[in-house]
């Protein structure tokens, strides 16, 4: 069998650069906020920017299933950065507010993802990004 060993293939060097991206910003993170980690930190933000969405539709865009997704949402109202309440529009759902003490990790965490992300992309040019993303989409787009 002629088969590349999954180091050498894009997927693997894909993963590598995601799993290491991770473990450098949770490390920054940690370093601020002891308690809460990257997925924490990333929930925080969308439900900052997609406050109407669902818990499901969060969870979604987090990559993470509903079990996780409850999870974390018990351990972030535990930590009291959120809390959750019947949504009076549809009590299958719940209501997830972030508090005010979220909302002060949220101004904590700005400027540690813009540094991580600035780190990370230093000596890269608008069009290799770009470059990257387009190819990116196209392996996304060839899975589906």
């Amino acid at each position: 069998m002629n088969l590349k060993s999954p180091a050498e293939t894009i997927f693997y060097t894909i993963e590598s650069t995601i799993k290491e991206y991770r473990k450098s910003s949770q490390k920054k993170l940690s370093n601020e906020v002891s308690d809460m980690t990257i997925d924490q930190g990333m929930i925080l933000a969308f439900l900052d920017q997609y406050p109407e969405k669902t818990q499901k539709e969060i969870a979604s865009m987090a990559f993470k299933d509903n079990a996780s997704m409850t999870r974390m949402l018990d351990l972030m109202e535990k930590k009291k950065y959120l809390k959750r309440s019947i949504n009076p529009e549809n009590r299958r759902r719940y209501k997830i507010e972030i508090t005010a003490k979220g909302k002060r990790v949220l101004k904590t965490l700005a400027p540690i993802i813009t540094n991580n992300r600035e780190k990370a992309l230093n000596g890269i040019s608008a069009e290799e990004l770009q470059q990257v993303e387009t190819i990116l989409l196209k392996i996304k787009s060839n899975c589906n």
